[in-house]
């Protein structure tokens, strides 16, 4: 059978000492005069004893446990935006916290109730997370608390910000090409995402597009088209250059996602164009598609374990944050981008 919980009486008598005197000790205190050999033996003892603090305990003194509420949409349940908790799990761990990770499907009485069940349970720090990056209001029940918003922004709700660098991402795609020698005939597929259930684009669009936009337009040039479209399947990429060759021939293309780009690998195959012999093409995201493809495919990345562990670091460390604090996305280099056919 198990035993007991040791308690910080049993080390003290133990030891030989006062409560108060092993309390000092093991809290790692030193305004009470105790001789070194004493406080060796109570840590000692409590070593051998397997003694641990009660952190709830504690946690009713001080009102701080430690523990952070990580309330997410659909990341947990996502393999790809895992590594997102990951960064958080490895970094709580490291600042000896704890996470617990809780799901909400978006849906808003489900995320109430999770919350106030994380309260209950003496979360005191919240981690607001989004799986992508988008403009979202926490419940009022967390204004109280200290709280990290981790992939979404909020316009009525004060707290640090901690988001991929779209911007950045957009301005090193571009310049990939540029570098590369296209300067003409590089089209982007899927723009802002400006569809009719998203009018005017989606975060990442928008502030991809602007990077891409502006540094084009650094070097004298800009984007040849943009062909709006939704992202979430490899056919809109194919439905989309399938019909730009019907038109013209492209040097380059940037796709939005990798998965546009799988389906645009299709359609330039179907036309016997090779990548990037004929066409370059480059993405954004750099999921498990960007290594699998063949050619494999250059992408910029999604920083999400740097998401999660920049997210922990300014609850834990919150001196050192920032109001908004954008996470650069590095570009994975592979073997989808050459120089223009003319220049080979």
């Amino acid at each position: 059978m198990q035993s007991s919980r040791v308690t910080l009486a049993d080390v003290a008598r133990k030891a030989g000492v006062s409560r108060t005197a092993a309390s000092f000790v093991l809290s790692g205190r030193t305004d009470m005069r105790i001789a070194a050999a004493t406080r060796q033996r109570v840590l000692d003892t409590a070593a051998e004893l397997g003694y641990r603090p009660n952190l709830t305990a504690r946690g009713l003194r001080t009102n701080v446990t430690g523990v952070i509420g990580l309330i997410s949409d659909t990341i947990a349940t996502t393999p790809y935006a895992g590594e997102v908790i990951r960064g958080a799990l490895d970094t709580a761990r490291e600042h000896d916290r704890l996470v617990l990770v809780a799901e909400t499907s978006d849906d808003h009485e489900i995320e109430h109730g999770l919350i106030q069940q994380m309260l209950d349970r003496s979360v005191d720090a919240f981690l607001y997370a989004s799986m992508f990056t988008q403009e979202r209001e926490p419940p009022a029940l967390l204004r109280d608390y200290p709280v990290v918003l981790l992939n979404c922004m909020a316009t009525s709700f004060s707290a640090p910000t901690v988001v991929p660098d779209e911007i950045r991402a957009g301005h090193t795609a571009a310049r990939a090409l540029l570098d590369a020698g296209h300067t003409d005939g590089i089209h982007v597929i899927g723009g802002r995402h400006d569809t009719v259930t998203t009018p005017g684009g989606v975060v990442a669009g928008r502030e991809r597009m602007r990077g891409i936009e502006t540094e084009l337009r650094k070097a004298g040039t800009g984007p040849a088209s943009v062909i709006e479209c939704a992202w979430h399947v490899p056919d809109h990429g194919y439905r989309a250059v399938s019909d730009l060759l019907g038109e013209r021939r492209p040097s380059a293309l940037i796709c939005m996602n990798d998965r546009l780009a799988f389906g645009v690998y299709q359609a330039l195959q179907e036309h016997h164009l090779r990548v990037p012999e004929d066409v370059s093409v480059i993405s954004f995201d750099d999921s498990d598609l960007a290594s699998w493809l063949r050619p494999a495919l250059t992408s910029v990345a999604l920083p999400h374990y740097e998401l999660g562990r920049t997210a922990v670091t300014l609850l834990t460390e919150p001196e050192h944050g920032r109001s908004l604090l954008r996470v650069p996305m590095p570009l994975r280099s592979r073997a989808s981008v050459a120089p223009p056919a003319s220049f080979s």
